[in-house]
């Protein structure tokens, strides 16, 4: 007897069936880490509120991105570890529909967020004189205001044609819920379903475009001035390990969910649907962290209680 959407009230996930003999080192392992992301995001967003020398457009976006790295994780981790600690692995409709929403617009948000700070890097090294009359305090918050507007809008319209499909099932083959999946479980396939996330992916696909063409044009302009290329190394480069970093974790993810095997240990295929959770989060602000001299040298007085 086939399930509809008023019927389907809890989801059960299956991502972690074979963990009974080892939850607890598991349990342990994943709150260090989600402990370590809160610590070294949370550091670098208390260093730039903190310090009104780092009031500036750069620092103002990367402390959006270690907020936004927050948010993300907050849908996952608290739910993951109950599940460690359960037998039961169930989540609700509605739960399922939330997680699936923070996860999607968390990621998209990174990339709105990279997007601008891209642009930033490009009026600052392409366009120095004017740099100031264009990144104007008020220009900057529109900036963020529009980089989490605009993801939580799209995949909101994402979310609400989700919620309008029946249902045929309620097994998710994951540790977790993304609207991607619930869509696989529909009875029937929805144009409105299939526009949308299209329109998404390629929105997006567009801002990755956008951020590669602004590096290969200030790689091109930099190559004159070593000035431009000290700038470069010392702000962009950090950028564009972030990029490469949400990229390829998201693609892991992506490549899984359209081709992942079932001949794959289910520990190698909760890694790959973890990647993102993980790695982003924790390697964005380290690396901001070790390469901005401002962020580095304003931690290291803290740390030392004295000035560098």
């Amino acid at each position: 007897m086939m399930d509809n959407v008023s019927e389907t009230t809890m989801f059960t996930l299956s991502g972690l069936s074979g963990t009974t003999n080892y939850r607890h080192t598991l349990f342990a392992l994943t709150l260090l880490c989600y402990c370590v992301i809160w610590l070294v995001n949370l550091t670098i967003i208390v260093t730039i509120v903190a310090d009104k020398n780092l009031h500036q457009p750069m620092y103002i976006f990367l402390c959006n991105l270690c907020i936004n790295g927050l948010y993300g994780t907050a849908g996952f981790y608290p739910k993951f570890l109950i599940d460690l600690l359960s037998t039961i692995h169930v989540i609700s409709y509605a739960g399922c529909l939330l997680q699936g929403f923070v996860l999607h617009s968390s990621a998209c948000t990174d990339f709105s967020i990279l997007m601008v700070m891209a642009y930033d890097r490009y009026v600052a090294i392409c366009q120095p004189l004017v740099y100031h009359s264009l990144m104007t305090t008020q220009r900057v918050c529109v900036f963020v205001f529009f980089a989490w507007l605009i993801p939580f809008y799209l995949v909101f319209l994402g979310s609400i044609t989700t919620l309008r499909l029946s249902l045929c099932g309620s097994h998710i083959p994951k540790i977790y819920c993304i609207n991607h999946l619930v869509g696989q479980l529909s009875c029937s396939a929805s144009i409105a379903h299939v526009i949308i996330p299209a329109f998404n992916y390629t929105f997006y696909v567009l801002h990755i475009m956008f951020i590669v063409w602004s590096y290969m044009y200030l790689l091109k302009k930099c190559q004159f001035s070593s000035e431009n290329r000290s700038k470069f190394m010392q702000t962009c480069l950090p950028h564009l390990f972030c990029l490469i970093t949400v990229v390829v974790s998201l693609l892991f993810d992506l490549l899984y969910m359209r081709f992942g095997s079932k001949k794959l240990p289910q520990g190698v295929n909760n890694f790959m649907s973890m990647e993102f959770l993980i790695i982003p989060p924790i390697i964005n602000p380290l690396i901001y962290g070790f390469k901005l001299t401002k962020i580095k040298n304003r931690i290291m007085q803290f740390l030392c209680g004295k000035r560098l």
